[in-house]
């Protein structure tokens, strides 16, 4: 029992593969799912994965499928944790002015995804964490790298400058000096604050 209940390897699809069973109206592929879930990227949920997409994809770690429940985002090569924030100017609704730009930044528990089971103590659990902000205006495309930005900053500064803080606003996220990047200078940037960060 406790063999079949036991976290399974999972590999990406390619979207080709079919429902099946009574009722199904043929042909109706995964790629059809895909397109019904996840394209409005400008919601709040869609746009933090595809946060993750990207600083994955800077990183050569878009090979194994994202995991939904873990302790923190990423993972390289190296060990070195990643948390990946978003946030963005323009929502997928109807807006009187710009959204102000806030991360969640809290301390929490901690869900292993390998052993299924909660870490004790209440902590940010990753070594680094990237700010990522969606500053495109209309017209809208959130697949253009260029409209975004990012803000690369080791874990211990926050947990030295904002040790309970819940929340963190673009303002004062800059005046803990992070390193800010475009997408062409993610992994150099990254590599460079693990660099500090092992010093």
């Amino acid at each position: 029992m406790s063999d079949s209940l036991s976290q399974h390897e999972v590999e990406l699809l390619h979207g080709n593969e079919e429902f099946r069973g009574p009722g199904i109206r043929k042909p109706l592929q995964l790629v059809d799912y895909w397109r019904w879930s996840g394209s409005v990227l400008l919601d709040n949920t869609s746009r933090g994965i595809l946060a993750e997409f990207l600083i994955a994809t800077a990183l050569g770690l878009h090979k194994k499928p994202r995991r939904e429940w873990d302790e923190f985002d990423l993972r390289m090569a190296s060990g070195t944790a990643i948390e990946v924030k978003s946030s963005a100017y323009v929502q997928s609704w109807k807006q009187s002015k710009p959204s102000v730009i806030e991360f969640r930044i809290a301390p929490h528990r901690s869900w292993n995804a390998e052993t299924g089971e909660y870490r004790e103590g209440i902590k940010r659990w990753a070594d680094i964490y990237v700010f990522c902000i969606f500053k495109g205006k209309k017209p809208l495309h959130p697949l253009n790298t260029s409209k975004w930005e990012f803000y690369v900053l080791p874990t211990k500064t926050l947990d030295q400058k904002c040790p309970g803080q819940k929340t963190i606003r673009l303002s004062s996220l800059e005046k803990l000096s992070p390193r800010k990047c475009s997408y062409a200078g993610l992994k150099k940037t990254i590599s460079d604050v693990e660099g500090e960060i092992k010093l």
